[in-house]
């Protein structure tokens, strides 16, 4: 586990910092997203928006920091695990075509299981951080490009689960 926990943090605070950037960079779109998602007013969807770019960002950052890394990873958690549960929640309620705001683009799909799946495994995986005995160990140069991997996979992944679906038959 000492191996793996590093690239774990890394991947996790990048993840976080991508995420908050994003909110930022797209501040109008995502406090759409929010008040659907929510079914809140818009007037209080975009400070909600920017909280939670807030907390991503102080997320990401004490994951940097092996004395904080245990408070960072316990914010990932929760903030992934309440993602998770809206969008579940969204799903449930027949609200699944809204935009969430997931991507860096709206998709024409909505909210997929895969990105329900998505927001529950980074917060499992914040979690299993969170009870790691090495705290996240030593950041090292493999666990940097490790990090970048598994980064890059998880935007494959999201671009895929988006990819139409083609009947075999024709």
């Amino acid at each position: 586990m000492a191996i793996i926990t590093p690239a774990l943090t890394l991947f996790l605070a990048a993840v976080l910092g991508v995420a908050a950037a994003h909110k930022l960079a797209e501040r109008g779109r995502l406090a759409g997203a929010t008040a659907g998602l929510l079914r809140i007013d818009a007037a209080i969807a975009m400070p909600l928006t920017m909280a939670a770019a807030t907390i991503e960002a102080a997320a990401a950052l004490a994951l940097l920091f092996p004395p904080s890394r245990p408070a960072g990873a316990m914010l990932a958690a929760l903030l992934w695990a309440g993602y998770g549960a809206a969008l579940f929640a969204a799903r449930r309620r027949g609200d699944a075509a809204m935009d969430c705001g997931c991507d860096f683009g709206a998709r024409r799909k909505g909210i997929g299981r895969f990105a329900v799946g998505r927001a529950l495994a980074l917060a499992a995986a914040a979690f299993v951080l969170l009870v790691s005995p090495a705290g996240g160990g030593a950041i090292d140069i493999p666990s940097i490009f490790a990090a970048l991997a598994f980064l890059a996979l998880l935007f494959a992944a999201g671009e895929i689960a988006h990819l139409p679906i083609r009947s075999a038959a024709r």
